[in-house]
């Protein structure tokens, strides 16, 4: 059996919410896969599940008391803190949200997070409305803009008896976000984030936007975080970024040039300004194909009207474009979102648009791509040797860095 997270050293922050059970299972995962996990339990915690049963099953003792007198003899919160590869809170409550969105450090898994520099995925669970209030909302914002990875909450029967969303995600999802982590961690033999030094890159992302009159408008689904994570690597890794987004709710990146646009039109229009000093452009935008031909400037009425048809006419193709005017050596990116026939759509779209690559994604896999933060991609490379390879389901910015990865392959050497 395949151990991913062979010797990897997991801190489990278990926090007092119904779903605790589930973190036994979590657990499990996370021991089933190889890792090395200590448990650290809040004092709402061991209300519902004791701590015997996470170390039986862990095979260490469960930190519970932060003036556990064995423990901090020798700063035993300290040491887990800098011990852990990765903390994981599953459940985390809007209690534990809150404390850590404020930097508080009151009980001993609050301060080991506050200590650590490990990343961070939190497994948030609550009552939906919890989930919903405008400071939890906030709370979670706030912590992913610091770098805070979120593993979203699924929709599903709740403790209280209905049908809602903030149900703990699934027990297995949560154990392969922790494997995807480290599959795509810079250094990881997988998962090596290049050095873009210098090279200049523009990034596409998010939906499109096309007005039909005051109120309405035709969109898609994208909410931009696989451009942003890609912008957001290609900084990280040197380059001299260009973000060009449609509306997106995400807010803009730091040491980055961010241009904010709404239809294909004008998307297409900043895309070809800066197209000749790139050195590679990643096109990861929804774009919409169509607009209406004829926008109303006042609002359409239904009265009278049992039927409304609107005329569409196509947008601009703007990965042909840019692939028309391609220079030698500047390396273009496609993204194909499919729901039938993947690969081979994809390998069409990549010599259509004559592109040096094209990250494929099947839109039906649940779990993946639009509104998640996780996707699973085929990249196909151009060349008389164009192959496919496959990625595991993994993080965005894991995801990115696979893909700038290959980006680096074919950037010609300075």
């Amino acid at each position: 059996m395949t151990q991913p997270l062979a010797k990897r050293e997991i801190l489990l922050g278990v926090s007092g919410g119904i779903a605790c059970y589930k973190a036994v299972e979590v657990l499990r995962g996370l021991k089933r896969a190889g890792a090395e996990v200590t448990v650290v339990m809040t004092d709402h915690a061991r209300e519902f599940v004791q701590p015997l049963t996470f170390q039986t099953l862990s095979n260490r003792p469960v930190g519970t008391a932060l003036f556990d007198l064995d423990r901090e003899s020798r700063i035993g919160h300290i040491r887990m803190a800098e011990q852990a590869e990765l903390a994981l809170v599953a459940p985390c409550t809007a209690n534990v949200l809150a404390k850590l969105r404020a930097g508080m450090a009151d009980d001993l898994l609050t301060t080991v997070l506050l200590a650590t520099t490990a990343p961070i995925y939190l497994a948030p669970a609550m009552n939906d409305n919890m989930l919903r209030n405008a400071a939890t909302v906030e709370n979670l914002a706030a912590l992913e803009r610091r770098g805070v990875r979120v593993i979203p909450p699924g929709v599903g029967f709740l403790a209280e008896g209905k049908e809602g969303p903030g149900r703990l995600a699934d027990p297995d999802a949560i154990v392969q976000a922790v494997v995807a982590h480290f599959q795509g961690q810079p250094g990881a033999e997988d998962g090596r984030s290049p050095d873009l030094s210098g090279r200049k890159i523009l990034v596409t992302a998010g939906p499109t936007v096309e007005d039909i009159d005051p109120v309405r408008f035709l969109s898609n689904r994208s909410t931009g975080r696989m451009g942003f994570a890609l912008a957001e690597e290609c900084r990280d890794a040197g380059a001299r970024v260009t973000l060009v987004t449609g509306p997106s709710q995400l807010p803009d990146p730091g040491g980055m040039a961010v241009q904010r646009v709404r239809g294909a039109e004008e998307m297409c229009q900043a895309v070809l300004e800066r197209q000749g000093e790139q050195d590679a452009l990643i096109l990861a935008a929804a774009v919409s194909d169509y607009r209406v031909k004829s926008y109303s400037p006042r609002k359409l009425k239904r009265e009278g009207k049992e039927t409304l048809s609107l005329e569409l006419e196509q947008n601009p193709d703007i990965a042909a474009r840019v692939g028309e005017r391609k220079r030698a050596g500047q390396v273009l990116v496609v993204f194909a979102a499919e729901s039938e026939d993947v690969a081979a759509n994809a390998a069409k779209k990549l010599h259509k648009k004559r592109a040096d690559l094209v990250v494929a994604n099947d839109i039906t896999e649940p779990g993946a791509g639009f509104a998640s933060r996780q996707n699973r991609v085929t990249l196909i490379r151009a060349g008389a040797e164009a192959r496919a390879e496959t990625l595991p389901l993994m993080d965005k910015h894991a995801v990115s860095r696979r893909i700038l990865a290959a980006v680096a392959e074919l950037l010609p050497r300075p």
